[in-house]
């Protein structure tokens, strides 16, 4: 529905995770009975999760580690691992950069240049645990880089950006055509950011075999402060999901629609794929991991951009495992910890057997979801508080 906004203007009312709440249904299950895996071209992963590609959540080893846990790590292959050999004494410089030199510090250090070798290293040494290996890489350049990380063996290519559009217009002829370019790829492609359906169908047109939805609205991002641009991710994901249906029925091919950023508890995880998503990308719910490489920091991957940054160093408390904030044991009540498990419990409670199904659950605008009877946590500051 549209509301006038001015006489010259009119605007769709658009929802995020807080504005809704999932409707349990007449059925319940057990949740050893609920089914949360999903398929990425040939691939079946156990775990709707992808860990976001930043350089404070997803180094070669937590990329092996939650690839062993059953989701997939995509690395960052234009961030500090690709630029520096000896990573970790960057890492470490950034986590003692002062609030008011971080941002600065970034961009200095992000000036390096990429080193292929270093592209095909760290693919190389996440094949040799066994496990998937993913990699992200901009618009700008991924005809620069992707044939090395496919000759080392790469599984899944991530092409990401800000936003990302199979139309971009470049006065300079240099723009890269998605469709063409994916056509030629012989490894599942997932491509975004985007937020409204027309950019979701056209990014689905391309052939990949996923699109990212979430423009700004990760914990580190602030691209919707500087730029004014993004739509709130309940919407976003209805809305691309709506237009997987429409590109399934052109085409009979069935494209995962992957939530990115927005997500900080278990719920908000149950929230975006009972709003369509196929599978969620976050990053700062795995910073927290005592193994995060940004040892108690996470950053976006606009945040050093050279000219115009859109993300800021936020600082997480570093809580629990890798496995116990994937997979559990919680030993905290706020939704925090044990995400996957969250998942599992809120699909036996809603009654719903399997990703797809849950696509289907009843959606309710509940704008006092978190706030009623909540008075005691809130005053106490625990749980829901």
């Amino acid at each position: 529905m549209e509301v006038e906004i001015g006489r010259g203007k009119k605007a769709r009312q658009a929802y995020g995770f807080d504005d809704i709440a999932i409707v349990p249904s007449r059925r319940t299950r057990d949740p050893q009975d609920v089914d949360i895996g999903w398929k990425l071209g040939d691939h079946l992963l156990e775990l709707p999760l992808l860990g976001a590609a930043m350089d404070g959540v997803i180094s070669p080893q937590t990329a092996i580690q939650l690839g062993k846990l059953g989701g997939l790590g995509v690395l960052n292959l234009e961030g500090i691992y690709t630029r520096y050999e000896n990573a970790d004494v960057e890492l470490e410089r950034i986590a003692k950069l002062s609030k008011d030199k971080a941002t600065r510090g970034l961009q200095e250090i992000y000036a390096r240049s990429v080193e292929p070798k270093l592209i095909a290293a760290r693919i190389e040494e996440i094949k040799r645990a066994g496990v998937l290996a993913a990699g992200s890489l901009t618009p700008q350049r991924v005809r620069e880089h992707y044939e090395i990380a496919l000759q080392a063996g790469v599984d899944v290519l991530i092409i990401q950006g800000t936003v990302v559009s199979a139309e971009h217009v470049s006065s300079n002829g240099q723009a890269l055509n998605l469709k063409e370019f994916i056509a030629e790829l012989p490894i599942p492609t997932l491509v975004g950011g985007c937020a409204s359906y027309q950019t979701a169908l056209h990014l689905m047109r391309t052939g990949a075999e996923g699109v990212l939805v979430g423009v700004g609205p990760g914990h580190a991002c602030t691209t919707r402060g500087v730029l004014g641009v993004g739509v709130p991710q309940a919407t976003a994901i209805s809305d691309a999901a709506a237009a997987r249906v429409q590109h399934l029925r052109e085409t009979g091919k069935y494209v995962n629609v992957i939530a990115d950023g927005g997500m900080r508890t278990g719920g908000d995880i149950a929230k975006a794929i009972a709003c369509g998503a196929d599978a969620v990308m976050v990053g700062s719910p795995l910073a927290r991991a005592k193994e995060a490489p940004g040892r108690g920091y996470h950053w976006g991957m606009a945040t050093f951009h050279p000219t115009l940054p859109r993300g800021a160093r936020v600082q997480t408390e570093q809580v629990a495992s890798l496995e116990e904030i994937v997979v559990g044991p919680a030993r905290e009540n706020d939704g925090t910890l044990n995400l996957m498990g969250a998942l599992r419990t809120s699909m036996a409670t809603c009654g719903y057997e399997s990703i797809h199904d849950f696509q289907k659950a009843e959606i309710m605008l509940a704008p006092s979801i978190k706030t009623e009877g909540k008075v005691l946590q809130q005053a106490q500051k625990v749980g829901m508080g």
